[in-house]
């Protein structure tokens, strides 16, 4: 890393490290001021003024294994005082999050104020020269972002997805209004060209009027194009801070930018009993989408709009929505819009229980019908049962009448029920559920772990007892966490696991640019010592070992980051190493379940051992399902990490969607048999949803098919089976809601009589 600009000695003089920020723009180099900020080395960089502050990674290394130089810190500032980091990361990303091959990066600093702050980074992407400007003026509260690309090798570089990225620490995401949030897809329909981080407390928006593609529900804000050798292509953005939860100053900047006529909308928020409302949120929708919102204080709102017709409502923190009415505001309109039928807040306390025994069952509850504010932090729509009092949950909530979909086991153990349920304001709702428990694949020695879950590092969001109380509803049997190359989560969990007399597997998922690894289990709270962003595979999987992992994991081994695509375009240091152990079925990336089942029996065609693993990649335990894919491993006494982990290792295991699977021969075992000569292989079913069928894998491809008519719950299958040489049988079975379990493999060696 290169930085420039004179001499450090005076640089240094002529800054504050600590104190008050300015309106004036400043440069603090060194550890940021910014709470909680992850630019800590002594080279980084952080630039303040009175609305916000941004740290470049310069010696600290930046998440997910991007080169240095990029903005992983924005706070705002608020009187004078530098706030908390909301930003994971927010920079220039240059073909989705593909592998980016890196060989400099230079930093220079090309206005250091009072006026302005200039500063220029340059790295490159393979053969193409990334050049980003940051702007940050005194009074704004947005950083001005300008990239270009130059394409300097000889190849035409086509259908790159490039563009700024916003992948905020904590809070909510409020994705581009207009679209639906996926994955990925094109922008179509898109009514803004901004995505929101947010919380009751402050906002973070990236501007990104370039938009035509996004992905991950709007955390990437790409367009699509064709890089032809010397051509260049630019980028501009703004990323816009706010000390507030309202929208209207990020309304204002649309408005300003584009050059829309203005319009503005005010009135007050009152209860139906004529009080006033002391933090009401008002909604603007446009076309039926949710466009903007305000955070008003006193009863009193004000919200500035683009000329148009919208609807709006009114709500607050649990209570109850006013109807959205239509509203046209003319260019220049300044209309007054009152509401006053607003509904004080109730509250519901759920009781599950085992339909069976009485006993308290760990839960998830979700509300199906009724109100699911879009203002996140207004209430939730998902809730978890207790961790002290199993079974219980107590929670505000507005009023009306609900339908709550109540689930333990997560689909795998029992079915959920609905509840319905009418909460009034300013009381307390007693609701009983009881659940049937089907299943219970412990008595058979099988456990379950979703080996792919996040806490709340990174982007993640879910703190420790969250995430145990979401992998405790879906009856998972031991606990798992896997945050982005950080252990921190590691103590509060086990002691979590160690109350409720649970295992606890402690992991860590490595993650450079072109591909990721869990490992586990670790010696509690180990550190990598390793930098990720810039190590091989072989340093990697070095680290793993020596933080006491049995196991290392290939996780979401083909999308665009992953270790096998990145093989298959050359990119990942250190080649192809084959000290792994799993190779990982994602929930989050269903789509490449088929390519990834194929790629482990063609190891297995070969003769090598590597197994199936599965997790969901769980990042928010309110909007994604812990467990909805899992691990089942086959345990011979009582659950420990140690132990899974070796079972997984050993093969003696399966991966499912939904269908529990029971062998007579263990999978990941050697069975001898005499050539040529029939055995039988025996299997028991389950599934919740019922069973469909059930497919005899050999060698990759499929030798028999049993189906099971009317959809049992529960079945038997004997498969028919000879061998003249060294094979191996696998199964795939699905349920009727289109469900799949993946097995290991039982190997199959023919002997013959030597003699």
């Amino acid at each position: 890393m290169k930085i420039s600009n004179g001499a450090w000695a005076p640089l240094l003089a002529a800054l504050s490290l600590c104190g008050p920020a300015h309106a004036a723009v400043r440069i603090v180099i060194g550890p940021t001021p910014i709470i909680g900020g992850e630019a800590r080395a002594s080279r980084a960089i952080t630039v303040i003024n009175d609305k916000l502050a941004f740290a470049l990674a310069l010696g600290t290394p930046p998440p997910y294994g991007v080169p240095r130089g990029a903005i992983v810190d924005v706070a705002p500032v608020r009187a004078g005082r530098v706030g908390h980091d909301h930003v994971v990361f927010a920079d220039f990303i240059p073909n989705a999050w593909s592998a980016w091959p890196n060989t400099y990066q230079r930093v220079r600093i090309l206005e250091r104020g009072p006026a302005q702050v200039v500063i220029r980074t340059r790295r490159d992407w393979g053969k193409v020269r990334i050049e980003t400007t940051y702007t940050l003026r005194s009074h704004s509260d947005s950083i001005a972002i300008r990239t270009t690309m130059r394409n300097d090798g000889t190849e035409v570089l086509k259908n790159l997805l490039s563009g700024m990225t916003l992948w905020p620490k904590g809070g909510f995401l409020f994705g581009v209004p207009g679209v639906k949030p996926s994955v990925a897809s094109g922008a179509t329909g898109a009514l803004a060209d901004r995505v929101v981080a947010y919380d009751r407390h402050w906002t973070v928006t990236l501007h990104a009027p370039y938009l035509d593609h996004l992905a991950n529900e709007s955390r990437d804000l790409f367009r699509m194009h064709t890089l032809a050798p010397g051509a260049p292509a630019t980028f501009t953005a703004r990323l816009q801070v706010g000390s507030s939860c309202d929208l209207a100053p990020v309304v204002r900047a649309d408005i300003a930018h584009f050059h829309l006529p203005p319009a503005r909308v005010h009135g007050a928020v009152r209860t139906s009993d004529g009080r006033a409302v002391a933090h009401p949120v008002v909604v603007a929708l446009k076309q039926g989408h949710t466009y903007a919102w305000t955070c008003g204080d006193n009863g009193a709102y004000a919200l500035d709009l683009p000329a148009g017709d919208y609807s709006i409502y009114a709500t607050a923190k649990n209570y109850s929505q006013s109807a959205a009415l239509p509203l046209h505001l003319g260019a220049g309109a300044d209309a007054t819009f009152d509401f006053a039928s607003l509904r004080m807040p109730g509250r519901v306390r759920f009781a599950v229980t085992d339909a069976a025994n009485g006993a308290g069952l760990d839960a998830r509850i979700v509300i199906r019908k009724g109100v699911k504010p879009a203002v996140e932090f207004l209430g939730r729509r998902t809730f978890f049962t207790q961790l002290g009092r199993r079974g219980i949950a107590d929670f505000a909530i507005a009023p009306g009448h609900y339908v709550f979909a109540v689930a333990s086991g997560g689909g795998f153990l029992g079915p959920s029920r609905d509840a319905s349920v009418d909460i009034a304001p300013g009381r307390t709702t007693n609701v009983k559920v009881r659940l049937p428990r089907l299943f219970d694949p412990r008595t058979r020695g099988w456990y379950s772990a979703d080996l792919h879950h996040h806490a709340d590092q990174a982007e993640a969001v879910t703190p420790p007892a969250d995430l145990a109380r979401s992998q405790l509803a879906a009856g998972l049997d031991l606990l798992f966490v896997s945050d982005h190359d950080s252990t921190v989560n590691h103590a509060a969990l086990q002691r979590i696991a160690d109350r409720r007399g649970v295992a606890f597997i402690p992991s860590i998922e490595f993650s450079p640019s072109w591909g990721h690894f869990n490992a586990y289990p670790l010696h509690l709270g180990e550190q990598p010592g390793i930098d990720i962003g810039t190590a091989t595979v072989g340093q990697i999987f070095a680290a793993a070992r020596r933080m006491g992992a049995v196991v290392v994991q290939v996780n979401h081994p083909f999308i665009p980051y992953g270790y096998f695509k990145s093989l298959e375009q050359g990119v990942a240091p250190g080649g192809f190493d084959p000290a792994f152990d799993l190779v990982e079925i994602n929930a989050a990336n269903f789509y490449d379940d088929d390519k990834v089942a194929h790629a482990v029996w063609a190891f297995w065609n070969a003769g090598h051992r590597y197994y199936f693993s599965a997790g969901t990649d769980t990042n928010d335990v309110w909007n994604e399902v812990s467990g909805r894919v899992r691990a089942f491993a086959h345990l011979d006494g009582k659950p420990s990490a140690l132990a899974f982990a070796e079972a997984m290792r050993g093969g003696h295991a399966y991966v499912s969607y939904g269908p529990l699977v029971y062998p007579s021969v263990m999978f990941g075992s050697d069975l001898k048999v005499k050539p040529g000569a029939a055995f039988t292989l025996a299997f028991d079913f389950e599934s919740v949803a019922g069973l469909k069928s059930a497919a005899l894998i050999e060698r990759g491809a499929v030798r028999a098919t049993k189906t099971f008519a009317g959809a049992p719950r529960r079945a038997h299958a004997d498969f028919a089976a000879s061998a003249t040489q060294a094979t191996w049988f696998s199964l795939v079975v699905e349920d009727r809601a289109g469900h799949k379990a993946y097995t290991d493999p039982i190997w199959v060696d023919p002997v013959r009589n030597p003699f």
